[in-house]
């Protein structure tokens, strides 16, 4: 990632979490998250990779609901700054690092789970991104993807994400996520998950 781009989402940290999918601050959302993802990753205590992480959200979701360990990694250090923040109000407390989703400082082949939100369209390079997050996992590892095609004319379609995935791994599922209820209020564009088990 350039400076420069460094330097947008640092700035983009000051407002992110007012998004209600990014700061889950409404209750409501904020166990619409929870109701999806947590039957999601199965037991209790696995390794997850939260590459382009944020301001950590999802990350503690998953380490105070879920009680899994996670690691959550993202190239901007303002967003790393305020997912510390959170961290030390809470007693689950993620790993997080500065680095570029794109290439994880993370040890190969020991997460349960890979788990990415809205970063694989923002990827220069979707295929070989998507094939090192692959590469993070266990034989039995599980990738996580929440993507979307924006009312912006920005994103990846369902089609176009699944297509990415399916090249690289043999069961791919497609979940719409159409409720209001993750965003905080209705949209009108093209929102979904995909899980890959292998």
């Amino acid at each position: 990632m350039t400076d420069d781009a460094r330097a947008l989402w640092d700035a983009e940290a000051v407002a992110f979490d007012d998004a209600a999918d990014h700061g889950l601050r409404d209750p409501e959302v904020r166990r619409a998250w929870a109701d999806l993802l947590i039957p999601l990753i199965n037991g209790r205590g696995l390794r997850v990779a939260d590459l382009g992480c944020g301001t950590g959200t999802l990350s503690l979701l998953l380490a105070a609901d879920g009680g899994h360990l996670v690691s959550g990694v993202d190239f901007s250090p303002e967003m790393i700054r305020r997912a510390h923040a959170k961290a030390e109000q809470t007693t689950s407390r993620p790993v997080f690092v500065v680095a570029d989703a794109a290439e994880p400082p993370l040890p190969p082949g020991t997460f349960d789970v890979v788990l990415c939100r809205h970063v694989l369209w923002a990827m220069h390079d979707p295929a070989a991104a998507l094939k090192k997050w692959i590469e993070l996992l266990t034989p039995n590892g599980v990738l996580i993807l929440i993507e979307g095609r924006w009312h912006t004319g920005a994103g990846l379609t369902a089609d176009e994400c699944f297509r990415l995935v399916s090249d690289q791994r043999k069961d791919v599922q497609v979940r719409r996520l159409n409720d209001p209820s993750y965003w905080g209020g209705p949209i009108t564009d093209e929102r979904y998950l995909i899980i890959s088990p292998s």
